[in-house]
């Protein structure tokens, strides 16, 4: 398999963490989007909508949208699962995967920032305060989820799932921007607890071969 990734995608990380988990050998294929690679023609052709990640699967067929992969990743590799076997619980983790994947990362993803800076003329502190905003609202109502599932439903990282695949990376974004964190207990512990497996820890920015600083 290929993966077309940046390593400061959070889209691109989520796959990763999920290639990591299932122990899947892939080959990286870094697509710089700060330089705009995303939009040249040859990418273009694996990637019509010109984002990233694309897998390539072993047959040579190119795969778009990181919870789309993960669950083709799941389906075909099925252990470890990401998912839970019962529907209910896999509908709640689905849940929280989405609220961070369709509520929080559209509206702070890096050609949303650029927009807001080059087509609207917000300056540098605006569109901080903008980033931050919309990723702790997010991550408080994830942290209302959490509160109310039933005990045992989420296992904190010893058993990660389609929802840490997500979590980990805005996190990760979040810091970078200084977000605030505070009153997320549950949150934050769930992250910990990802970030001590080993998994995590090989899929992360710093780890990536076209990591920069």
């Amino acid at each position: 398999m290929k993966l077309h990734n940046y390593f400061r995608s959070s889209a691109s990380f989520r796959v990763r963490i999920a290639l990591e988990l299932k122990g899947l050998a892939y080959e990286y294929l870094p697509v710089h989007l700060v330089k705009g690679e995303h939009k040249q023609q040859e990418y273009a052709a694996v990637s019509p909508s010109m984002l990233v990640p694309t897998l390539v699967t072993d047959d040579g067929e190119p795969l778009g949208q990181s919870l789309a992969i993960i669950e083709y990743l799941d389906e075909t590799h099925p252990q470890p699962p990401l998912l839970p076997s019962d529907p209910l619980e896999r509908a709640r983790v689905r849940a929280l995967a989405q609220l961070i994947a369709c509520e929080i990362h559209p509206l702070n993803n890096l050609r949303v920032l650029k927009y807001l800076v080059r087509d609207l003329k917000v300056d540098e502190e605006a569109k901080t305060t903008w980033y931050r905003h919309w990723v702790r609202e997010g991550l408080l109502a994830f942290e209302r989820e959490l509160a109310r599932l039933p005990r045992g439903t989420y296992t904190y990282g010893d058993a990660p799932t389609l929802a840490d695949c997500c979590l980990v990376p805005q996190i990760f974004n979040g810091q970078r921007f200084n977000a605030d964190f505070s009153g997320l207990d549950r949150t934050m512990a769930a992250f910990d607890a990802c970030m001590r497996h080993p998994a995590f820890q090989k899929a992360q920015p710093s780890s990536c071969p076209d990591n920069e600083a």
